[in-house]
């Protein structure tokens, strides 16, 4: 495997589809049901940052460490679903590993509403926390092994899109549910107030709705032909490859696949993992997952409040802030979707990249300069857009396309797994890096981070537009 040229000029695998009428209800309908899982994820992930001002108040939380606690607990139960969720899936099938995210969604952001207790509380974030563990892999991984290569793009974007609609339906949720909160009201006027009271646990509750209709649509989706294939049912495999394409289709894509897992079948070997082929891209897939979480957007994520306020900004403005950036992010994932499988994966990456790393550099320059309003916000704004258009969307296709048939699950676990510690780790670290290096020394941290991302695809990426999964193996084992 030559990952570093495997990007070369390669014949499209889509011209052995040509001609190929795809059913295209079926397959939008099912890559649209398990992109659900995208959309827990995007809600679960931010609604604690709508209703923590409550539920600190109501569970007496005061210390920072509990503060922490609370707000990073579903982090630690992200790490344990992402690290078992690769290899059950090889084991157990895509489809019932995103059934039982859906149980867990449902079941967690119910309990979590109605906790009545910190230690409840927190054990219930962290089954939540393992529901978005499960979908952060199976659900960009399901839709990968059933999209056709020349739309594949597009459709594992529907993921990460689904992430951007949770995020903002959290926030919408958030701004509804909540009542207004009066200018220097106490501790505990807020405890006794309805938010205090009531408002969190809707706000968590709410969840339920979304994560019953994905339960109940997983059941009308079929599991993924790769995976029967692998596991030896060949039949059902080509019967959802011809209800996809076609009996002729059908054919072809079995016999592509079976070539690819010659003496694999029923076999699930977490040792392939480091055969040296196979360990270099799991490697780089692994790398590529950890560096995306630290290229600096999580940080205006998860601090926009901290991130305006340094900019000058009161509290009215930033909540309005905070929804432009959420808008913002939303449009952009859209101009992803029609950009994926036209200009490619290499390209687009090494814009983001390469436009973190200026737009970083910026607003590091108004932080140390003093200037505050307006420029910060535009390059806050530029900022999500460059991601949402470019890293975001291509970190998960990436991911979901570049490792092989016979392990894919369990590689893909790998991957996240480390994208998950990447996640908790800038979590944690990130206040006291403002502390140390100010809000300028950050961006200007996050700029080099991202001028070593730019250099690090330009070296290994490979482009793999157009081409079928078991190409991809093909040419990157080779």
């Amino acid at each position: 495997m030559n990952i570093q040229n495997a990007h070369e000029p390669q014949l499209n695998a889509e011209s052995a589809f040509v001609g190929v009428a795809f059913n295209r209800l079926f397959l939008w309908s099912t890559c649209t049901v398990a992109a659900l899982g995208g959309l827990l994820f995007g809600y679960d992930w931010v609604v604690i940052s709508g209703a923590d001002i409550f539920y600190e108040k109501y569970f007496n939380l005061i210390s920072a460490t509990d503060i922490g606690w609370a707000k990073s607990c579903a982090l630690a139960g992200c790490l344990v679903g992402s690290l078992f969720a690769g290899a059950l899936s090889d084991t157990f099938g895509r489809k019932l590993l995103l059934i039982l995210s859906a149980v867990l969604f449902t079941v967690s952001s119910l309990a979590t509403g109605l906790s009545n207790t910190f230690s409840v509380f927190v054990t219930w974030r962290i089954v939540g926390g393992a529901a978005i563990g499960l979908a952060s892999i199976l659900s960009p991984l399901y839709i990968a092994e059933i999209a056709p290569p020349a739309i594949r793009g597009k459709l594992v974007s529907l993921n990460q899109l689904n992430i951007v609609i949770g995020i903002v339906l959290a926030q919408v949720v958030n701004w509804l549910v909540a009542q207004p909160v009066p200018s220097g009201a106490t501790t505990l006027e807020i405890l006794n107030s309805w938010n205090g009271q009531h408002g969190w646990r809707w706000m968590f509750c709410l969840a339920a709705v979304p994560s019953a209709l994905f339960l109940l649509g997983m059941f009308f989706v079929p599991e993924s032909p790769r995976w029967l294939i692998k596991n030896g049912q060949r039949q059902k495999a080509q019967s959802v490859f011809t209800r996809l394409g076609g009996e002729k289709f059908a054919a072809q894509s079995v016999a592509e696949v079976e070539a690819t897992l010659v003496n694999e079948i029923h076999k699930v070997d977490i040792r392939e993992l480091l055969e040296p082929g196979v360990l270099r891209i799991v490697g780089f897939g692994a790398l590529l997952a950890f560096i995306v979480q630290w290229c600096g957007i999580n940080v205006i994520f998860y601090y926009t409040k901290d991130v305006f306020a340094a900019a000058g900004y009161k509290v009215s403005a930033i909540l309005l802030n905070i929804i432009i950036v959420g808008a913002t992010n939303l449009v952009f994932t859209f101009v992803a979707l029609q950009t994926v499988d036209r200009l490619g994966r290499r390209w687009l990456t090494l814009v983001g990249w390469g436009g973190l790393t200026v737009i970083f550099l910026a607003i590091g320059y108004c932080f140390s300069a003093g200037v505050t309003g307006l420029p910060v916000v535009l390059l806050v704004i530029l900022s999500i857009g460059c991601y949402a258009a470019t890293i975001a969307p291509l970190c998960w296709v990436t991911l979901a396309e570049i490792f092989p048939n016979r392990i894919r699950g369990a590689a893909m676990a790998t991957a996240v797994f480390a994208l998950w510690i990447g996640n908790l780790t800038l979590t944690y670290l990130f206040p006291a890096m403002l502390a140390k290096f100010g809000a300028a020394g950050v961006f200007w941290i996050f700029a080099a981070i991202c001028a070593g991302g730019f250099l690090f695809m330009k070296a290994k990426l490979p482009e793999t537009k157009g081409k079928t999964l078991e190409q991809i193996e093909r040419e990157l084992l080779a």
